[in-house]
């Protein structure tokens, strides 16, 4: 899973949108999340409130990954609340 700060219009801070991304490599997973969320607004170009811009939440388990149906190389977008049905808390 991975989160995006991403600016959006008549937010005072870029708000983070997470991804989950069927990639295991996590820069490719990380690169992939950014390009689909350059589709959502700008992305961040420094930390927020001690986050990075583009950061790895959480590696996905191979359980977790086959109850999605993420593929290889697939993206879903998850908004802006966390997806605690797949990170949990």
């Amino acid at each position: 899973m991975i989160g995006v700060m991403v600016e959006v219009p008549g937010e005072p801070a870029p708000l983070r949108h997470y991804f989950a991304v069927g990639w295991e490599d996590r820069a490719k997973a990380e690169w992939v999340a950014v390009d689909h969320a350059f589709s959502i607004g700008p992305v961040a170009a420094s930390p927020v409130g001690g986050l990075e811009p583009v950061h790895a939440i959480a590696e996905l388990t191979p359980a977790i990954v086959k109850s999605m149906g993420l593929k290889p190389g697939q993206v879903q977008a998850f908004g802006w609340k966390r997806p605690r049905r797949w990170l949990g808390g």
